[in-house]
């Protein structure tokens, strides 16, 4: 089961580094593009569109951790870190979005015997564009308060 005190102890967890800007937006235009690639794709080669829906999430979700100064290469941690450290920015709803979207993705690129259920692809793939914009208005309005709260709490966890 993963949990944020698991997800710190990892060798690919979750870590704390410097904030950086210039990586943060460097994440959001990859999302970007991974939006347009969904758009481009959903019509022609629908798995790649099912994965490029879920880079759009996570690479604006992680724009988000970058700013932080929040370092994950384990993107189950990476939700749990939304799930529990992001909960004033991101609703419940927006977890249950991008879950979703990763066990889509999951099943498109590893599970080729599985099918993804047609509501549940449409459903992710209208709201990608929603996840990337609320992803940008985080980004926007984090303040040196929050940021500094979001470390302090995972500095504990890493103890």
């Amino acid at each position: 089961m993963v949990s944020l005190n698991w997800c710190c102890r990892q060798k690919d967890g979750i870590k704390i580094v410097e904030p950086n800007d210039n990586l943060a937006f460097g994440y959001l235009k990859m999302a970007e593009e991974a939006l347009g690639t969904m758009n481009r794709e959903k019509n022609y080669n629908f798995l790649f569109a099912i994965s490029a829906c879920y880079y759009s999430m996570y690479y604006s979700l992680y724009a988000v951790l970058r700013k932080i100064g929040v370092k994950c290469e384990i993107h189950s941690c990476t939700l749990e870190f939304m799930k529990i450290a992001l909960s004033k920015f991101y609703s419940l709803e927006d977890i249950k979005i991008i879950k979703m979207a990763f066990n889509s993705r999951d099943i498109a690129q590893y599970h080729p015997d599985k099918i993804i259920a047609k509501e549940d692809s449409n459903f992710i793939i209208e709201k990608a564009p929603f996840f990337f914009n609320k992803s940008k208005e985080i980004l926007a309005k984090l303040n040196e308060k929050d940021i500094k709260e979001i470390r302090d709490r995972i500095s504990s966890e890493n103890k």
